[in-house]
């Protein structure tokens, strides 16, 4: 008899475009192949109603709330008030709890999925509702939270006009070692996405194992549609993620500002697209730069993939890894990117990419690169070929199933 997992995730995991989605999408495929499973989910205003996607062929039952919405005068209030982080707060439904309830009491499920620390809360739930199940909690973490926001706070402090967001780290940084400790020592296992995330989780979960299971590609969908985006131009520098996202934000911040200037003296007629939905206002703004598109949502990233001459990752601050690389390489697009954009990931200098962690340095790859196609198409194979043998999802989810 298959086992029953009931699995939480911040987001409908459809249509996977985005990290979390893509993920979650992914294993939950997998966990249909060898158990029955009931999704839990939120639902974002621009995503499809379950009943619309393939999700329904895939699961027991989907139950979804849409996702709540927190004002800022809330999140400032609980930034001096409560002891739990933001991320604790950030889906608080008490509908969704009720639900959570409800399948506590009612449904026979022999494993608990946690994708993510937002998810958390309704983790509790359910232990408290029946808390002699003998459930088998496992945890998938997407990032080590805490550690996330400490760099975030390290990368502002030194800026004085900075300060402020780096007193919210500060605070978020401690309430989140506290309460990630806590979350992962109630769960049986442990998920991490890369090695260095793992040692970052077992700092805080006593005796719990923690395994890795990383962030994979569909080799084969990334190799289905190769026809470039129309218009793009050449040279075409391409990042792609969720705009609102911090980093995502610093990071294309930091490389208009810093990097642009010194690429666009040299090759005036490159272009960068930033590719992603929920653009930040200051994100938008820059459309305002010359050789800068902001596209927002689009409904397929491979053209834009396929039409980029390079593939930037200029992440400054962030943890866990990061998918848009391994989607860059499955296209063959060689790629500049920061140590910390591809952290977590055996890539090399040199064999698989080019890595740069300052301005002048990242502008030079990113000539060097732009100069020379047979580098960039060496690069490009050679990445490609990793990531099939490696990253593919059908290889990396397997530890995943000796757990469900």
């Amino acid at each position: 008899m298959k086992p029953h997992v009931l699995m939480l995730t911040p987001q409908l995991p459809y249509p996977p475009h985005q990290g979390t989605t893509i993920r979650n999408y992914h294993i939950l495929r997998y966990l249909a192949t060898r158990a029955t499973v009931t999704l839990v989910t939120f639902v974002d205003p621009d995503q499809p109603a379950p009943e619309e996607t393939p999700l329904l062929r895939w699961t027991k039952a989907v139950h979804a709330r849409p996702t709540p919405r927190r004002r800022a005068r809330e999140r400032l209030r609980s930034l001096v008030t409560s002891p739990l982080p933001d991320l604790a707060l950030r889906l608080e439904d008490p509908a969704m709890h009720q639900v959570v309830r409800s399948l506590a009491q009612d449904a026979q499920v022999d494993v608990l999925l946690v994708e993510g620390l937002e998810m958390a809360p309704y983790m509790l739930t359910y232990l408290r509702a029946h808390p002699s199940s003998g459930v088998r909690v496992l945890f998938d973490a997407h990032n080590a939270e805490y550690v996330l926001q400490k760099r975030a706070f390290l990368t502002d402090v030194r800026s004085p006009w900075r300060w402020h967001t780096a007193l919210y780290s500060l605070v978020q940084w401690g309430k989140l070692r506290a309460y990630e400790g806590a979350i992962l020592r109630r769960a049986d296992h442990v998920f991490a996405v890369s090695q260095r995330d793992r040692e970052h989780l077992a700092a805080l979960a006593g005796d719990r194992g923690v395994t890795v299971v990383p962030n994979g590609v569909d080799v084969a969908y990334y190799t289905a549609r190769s026809e470039p985006n129309p218009g793009m131009g050449e040279p075409a520098l391409v990042f792609t993620g969720k705009m609102d996202y911090r980093p995502n934000v610093d990071a294309v911040l930091w490389f208009v500002q810093r990097v642009w200037p010194k690429v666009r003296e040299q090759v005036p007629q490159a272009r960068f697209f930033v590719v992603g939905k929920s653009p930040h206002p200051r994100i938008l703004d820059l459309n305002r730069v010359p050789g800068v598109v902001v596209t927002g949502a689009v409904p397929d990233v491979r053209p834009y993939l396929y039409g980029a001459t390079l593939f930037v990752i200029p992440l400054r601050v962030g943890g866990g890894t990061r998918l848009k690389v391994l989607e860059a390489m499955a296209t063959r697009r060689a790629v500049v990117s920061t140590s910390l954009g591809v952290e977590g990931y055996p890539f090399r200098h040199g064999e698989h990419l080019l890595i740069a962690d300052d301005a002048e340095a990242f502008a030079r790859a990113v000539l060097r690169l732009l100069g020379d196609e047979d580098v960039r198409r060496q690069l490009g194979e050679r990445a490609y070929a990793f990531v099939r043998e490696r990253y593919d999802w059908s290889r990396v989810l397997q530890p995943l199933g000796d757990w469900v």
